[in-house]
């Protein structure tokens, strides 16, 4: 009889510096009218919570135990803003990980950060493709040889494992991150990220050779990319995943995503655990001798206090008993637990980090009267996407404005807006620490027509890896005074086959041959994610002393009452996958 080799496994990724409990929304049905369910899961308390109680039981089984992260642990809400990832650090090693990848948002601002991370942290970050071979040994802020980084090695041309003991064999954990990092961050010059299937293909096979066959794959690629990844490299036992913020489950009876928990390719499952550590990804795994995994038995679950509003379709308070139904309909999901938390964890949140953020908190912009849904792409729900985009997009253009009186539009990417738009009171302390906490400076820019066209189809393009391997939804195009038609069924290049700009209160075709003044973040000026067909402008001036969140901050205070309905349809979109 072959020996079976048992594994427990939590994996959560990215986290986004969601500390405290995110608010969550579900729909369920009732008499055959829809409901609204809405409240909060999750944070650092809650999971600590969940991840001790399932490391206590595997203890309990001697089955070997692993908590991972997909990456992301940066960027997101105030708390990044304010401790600039040393409370991320901090509390990451109260949660006490095996591992973490590196993702795309740790190195936003450069080396130097995730070098202070590193100082900081008592368990290993994972970047087996990303090659510090010529990096500057004497420059502030080296990553070259860092104890607690596992990067690419150069002499090998594979990724520094982890090995764990397993049984009566061990474990190797790579770790792989995207190799078009700098399309979609800001590493230093002097840092690169090789191929990650590549880098993958050698490694495991370096492992094979040695005699290691339990192999889980760490990789802040995206959903895609893991299948893919999955696909082209035999041999992964497992990949636990990131940076597609995709919640996998059967959820769909609560208005969510119905993604198969586990989706196996070529053998290998493929664990993610959504987003902002609203869910933990639990799981029972087997293995036989050779690494296959033979039984997976887990899913992901939200951590939803009893505090549980339930409206109408039209916002109004649901009848008390419905309520009452629909809540303990929903507590009897699979994939709900309980709000139980670590005292420890909360204690640190709310004495050593929370009071910094509570002044802002009180700072109120305006009031908000319905909720505006933030999704990064089109959906059958949301045929235009994001309800929230295009009013940063009118905020970014207001602000051009006053500088610029000729502006034509503004162009801003999906992945620049993280979450919806709440009803009820909006604070500074919103806009900053969770719908747009990046602070980045807006960039003016005149361009010709041709080339705003290339820009859209190609963030699209990227966007829904649409004939190109793509950086992620988040490039997905949101524009303000500008229109488009994109044909996801056309051959590339012709996919784009309508756009209007809106000049003298009406819709004109827009000239491809033709100047135009744009306004967008200085990230997406500067070509990341698809839109390198920006820096084909005749000129580009930043904006001085403007950021993004700025623009918004300064709109919605003047004019927040606006914020009313939602702008134009300016994206209509036909995927490539319908």
């Amino acid at each position: 009889m072959s020996h079976i080799y048992r594994l427990s496994i939590a994996h959560i990724n990215d986290t986004h510096s969601n500390f405290e409990p995110s608010p969550v929304q579900f729909s369920l049905t009732a008499q055959q009218h829809t409901y609204t369910l809405e409240g909060h899961s999750g944070g650092y308390a809650r999971l600590g919570y969940q991840i001790e109680q399932a490391r206590q039981q595997a203890a309990a089984e001697l089955t070997p135990f692993l908590f991972l992260h997909g990456g992301d642990s940066f960027q997101g809400t105030l708390y990044f803003r304010e401790f600039q990832g040393a409370a991320n650090a901090h509390l990451l090693n109260l949660l006490k990980p095996d591992a973490m990848v590196l993702g795309n948002h740790e190195i936003d601002a450069g080396n130097s950060p995730v070098q202070a991370f590193l100082n900081r942290i008592d368990f290993p970050v994972l970047a087996g493709n990303m090659d510090l071979s010529a990096e500057d040994r004497h420059k502030t802020g080296r990553l070259y040889g860092h104890p607690m980084l596992y990067d690419f090695d150069d002499s090998t041309r594979t990724a520094k494992v982890l090995i764990k003991p397993f049984h009566d064999t061990q474990m190797a954990i790579i770790g792989i991150t995207l190799d078009q990092m700098h399309l979609i961050a800001r590493p230093d010059p002097d840092t690169h990220f090789v191929n990650a299937i590549d880098t993958t293909r050698k490694t495991v096979q370096k492992l094979k050779q040695q005699g290691i066959n339990h192999i889980i794959v760490l990789s802040h690629l995206g959903l895609d990319q893991d299948q893919e990844l999955a696909a082209s490299v035999d041999g992964i036992s497992l990949i636990v995943g990131g940076h597609s913020h995709t919640l996998q489950g059967s959820m769909s009876n609560i208005g969510l995503s119905d993604i198969p928990y586990a989706e196996t390719i070529n053998s290998t499952p493929i664990l993610h655990a959504g987003k902002y550590a609203e869910t933990l990804g639990l799981a029972q795994i087997n293995f036989d001798s050779n690494g296959k995994v033979t039984e997976l038995i887990g899913n992901n679950y939200f951590m939803l206090d009893d505090n549980i509003q339930v409206s109408t379709k039209d916002g109004q308070p649901a009848d008390s008993a419905i309520a009452a139904d629909l809540i303990e309909q929903l507590f009897t999901h699979p994939s709900i637990k309980g709000a139980q938390h670590d005292d420890a964890i909360h204690q640190v949140i709310h004495s050593q980090y929370r009071p910094s953020l509570d002044a802002l908190e009180n700072q109120i912009l305006a009031h908000i009267p319905r909720n505006f849904v933030h999704t990064r792409l089109p959906s059958k729900q949301l045929p235009h996407g994001s309800e929230i985009a295009p009013w940063v997009s009118r905020s970014m253009y207001k602000a051009a404005k006053y500088i610029e009186p000729n502006i034509d539009f503004a162009l801003h990417n999906a992945g620049g807006v993280r979450q919806s738009l709440n009803k009820g009171q909006l604070s500074l302390a919103d806009v900053v620490g969770r719908i747009l906490p990046f602070e980045l400076p807006l960039t003016l820019y005149q361009i010709m027509g041709k080339h705003i066209i290339e820009a859209l189809e190609s963030s699209i393009n990227s966007a829904t890896n649409n004939g190109i391997v793509g950086t992620g939804a988040g490039s997905f195009p949101y524009p303000y005074g500008l229109r488009y038609f994109y044909d996801g069924k056309r051959i590339k290049g012709q996919r784009i086959t309508q756009i209007d700009i809106y000049k003298q209160d009406q819709w004109q075709t827009l000239e491809s041959n033709k100047l135009y003044i744009g306004v967008s973040s200085a990230y997406t000026a500067a070509g990341k994610e698809g839109y390198d067909a920006l820096l084909h402008a005749h000129w580009q001036q930043p904006m001085s002393n403007q950021t993004l969140p700025e623009a918004f901050i300064d709109f919605v205070s003047q004019h927040g009452h606006l914020i009313t309905g939602q702008l134009f349809a300016n994206v209509h979109y036909i995927s490539h996958r319908d």
